[in-house]
């Protein structure tokens, strides 16, 4: 299999994955743009996947998503653990994200890792029935250890 074959299949199944676990998930083709861009790294397995993006010493959460049946095991922590580990290698010395705030679950998860609200963007994530949910930005400093618990 040549590395085109194997990018488009990684590519597809982060595609697959991720329409398990949102609403309006990502196509395959903006997972393989992702995937070339510099300073973006990919960490996880079959039942789920971080994505980031360092820049300077800035990191972001691209996105996160964990297959329906791997669910509340702690992959989701063990995968932001990971990523922020790598960051921290980059250089980065804080990392972001945005969460929609009625995502209880992954509000639970970030705010249990040490994450901080640091902003708002107001109707960003579209839902198919009922209005628009805010973000949460949120923000980790990455010169601080991880909460273990």
């Amino acid at each position: 299999m040549n590395a085109a074959t194997d990018s488009e299949d990684l590519a597809q199944a982060l595609a697959d994955l991720h329409a398990g676990a949102f609403d309006a998930p990502w196509s395959a083709s903006a997972f393989a743009d992702l995937l070339g861009q510099a300073g973006v790294v990919l960490e996880g397995d079959n039942d789920g996947f971080i994505l980031i993006r360092t820049v300077a010493d800035e990191a972001e959460i691209l996105t996160l998503a964990v297959r329906q049946a791997a669910r509340r095991q702690g992959l989701g922590a063990r995968l932001v653990r990971a990523a922020t580990a790598r960051a921290a290698a980059f250089g980065a010395t804080r990392m972001f994200l945005e969460v929609a705030e009625d995502n209880a679950p992954a509000c639970a998860l970030y705010g249990s890792l040490g994450f901080e609200p640091a902003g708002r963007r107001p109707r960003y994530y579209p839902r198919p029935e009922g209005p628009a949910v805010d973000a949460l930005l949120l923000v980790l400093n990455l010169q601080e250890p991880l909460p273990t618990g």
